[in-house]
């Protein structure tokens, strides 16, 4: 709270009405042995203005740069309106609305956020989020594992972001779960479809499909969506929401629709707040319902027929034996959530249509631009999002330090992750970037390889 705005003579009108003289008085319970007395390791208090400018000067020690990073963390412009409605105080100090007749608010925002991301992925339900994407992930799949009964393999591209794989590892292996990767084509940066021939004698509980996958590449999801179900297993989406908006949804892949779609929420007016927090979601057919973590609000009515809202499901462990709980790690993000649900209702599906497809049109500049230094060129041929990879010369380890002198953060060292591939930079550009931002990332990059 920046302004606190209770005088010493507001606090005493206060006390006297429910019968305290102090505040000392009023938390009386407490035994005096918990009391801790001075705070002797605090400073002394500063003024507004002091404690203005030591925030502003903490700040600056970080720098301001330009951001061409992405790799599951977007910068996008963030309405005002987003946050200044989200710390509201009905909305910023609420917690988990276990008791639904004093949580209708909260209930119905949630309810709202379920309905727009049912709606974006093209769904039947969604639940009221997750942690992130990569737990997403492993919680989904969980669910392919729990309704397919026969198999406990899962099959995931290598073009399905690198953490998100640990991840799900670190889920889901104690569970006598095994993760099988796929390969993808070193020319396209897709997996291709007849890829999946040598598996297709084994069984699987789920295929994971990642829209766009991790470098940005679009998969032919159709194909592989299809190929799960002819398997009689579970195609699982990975998308990016931003990208939702002008791509086909998860729910109308293939002949019959992926069954569960996961995803980061973080571009939906989550700012990068120094790497978090950030929220998950989760949504899935019908058939499915039954299997989701965590919590699905419901609209209904009451004995005067009057609109409410009620926790349908909850499927913890908080609220049935343990033994039947869908998950014991769900949680439900809330604040997150609640900026989320505001950023898509002010955007709106139209603002929502530009915000993508100016980030598309960002990164495809982006990409001719950098084309034209000599050595640099795209690494995969398959069409791409707002996010590409690019083949250097030298080394990107050596050039991203110059970059970060010159205050751009020039992309993400893809040989870290995938040494295959040799000198690779994955580059992201979102609606924030102007020309001139482009150009002058593409005078630099020209800089530090020359």
């Amino acid at each position: 709270m920046p302004f606190i705005p209770h005088t010493e003579e507001d606090i005493a009108e206060m006390l006297a009405s429910i019968g305290a003289n102090t505040i000392e008085e009023l938390f009386d319970e407490i035994p005096s042995d918990l009391i801790s007395g001075e705070l002797t390791g605090v400073p002394p208090g500063l003024s507004e203005m002091e404690i203005s400018r030591l925030m502003m000067e903490r700040a600056n020690a970080d720098g301001l740069y330009q951001n061409y990073i992405g790799a599951g963390a977007y910068e996008h412009h963030i309405p005002a309106a987003v946050w200044q409605i989200t710390t509201r105080g009905e909305f910023y100090s609420s917690y988990t609305p276990y008791q639904a007749e004093a949580s209708q608010g909260t209930l119905q925002l949630l309810y709202e956020y379920q309905t727009m991301m049912a709606s974006l992925t093209g769904m039947d339900v969604s639940n009221a989020s997750m942690y992130d994407g990569a737990t997403a992930l492993a919680e989904a799949a969980l669910m392919a594992v729990r309704s397919h009964k026969s198999s406990r393999r899962i099959l995931i591209p290598k073009t399905v972001h690198p953490v998100y794989r640990k991840v799900v590892r670190a889920i889901v292996s104690n569970q006598k779960i095994d993760v099988v990767e796929l390969p993808f084509c070193a020319e396209s940066g897709q997996v291709l479809p007849e890829s999946l021939d040598e598996f297709y004698k084994e069984d699987f509980a789920a295929l994971v499909i990642p829209q766009p996958n991790f470098f940005g590449v679009l998969e032919q999801v159709d194909a592989l969506t299809d190929w799960a179900h002819s398997k009689s297993a579970l195609a699982i989406g990975v998308v990016n929401p931003t990208a939702l908006a002008l791509l086909t949804p998860p729910g109308e892949w293939g002949d019959k629709g992926a069954d569960i779609a996961v995803g980061e929420g973080q571009p939906l007016g989550i700012p990068l707040s120094s790497g978090g927090p950030y929220f998950g979601f989760m949504a899935c057919k019908t058939k499915l319902l039954r299997q989701i973590p965590g919590r699905i609000i419901g609209r209904t009515h009451d004995l005067d027929n009057k609109p409410g809202f009620v926790l349908t499901l909850q499927a913890r462990e908080q609220h049935i034996r343990r033994s039947k709980a869908t998950s014991n790690i769900c949680t439900n993000q809330g604040l997150m959530v609640t900026a989320a649900t505001i950023y898509m209702a002010l955007l709106g599906p139209e603002g929502l249509r530009r915000v993508a497809a100016q980030s598309h049109a960002n990164t495809l500049e982006l990409i001719e631009q950098l084309e034209k230094i000599n050595g640099v060129k795209r690494t995969f041929s398959g069409p791409v999002f707002h996010e590409a990879a690019l083949s250097l010369p030298t080394s990107a380890k050596d050039v991203l330090p110059k970059l970060s002198e010159k205050g751009v953060l020039g992309g993400l060292n893809l040989q870290e992750y995938y040494p295959d591939i040799g000198n690779a930079l994955l580059v992201c550009a979102t609606e924030t970037k102007t020309p001139s931002d482009l150009q002058h990332y593409a005078e630099l990059l020209a800089q530090s390889l020359s």
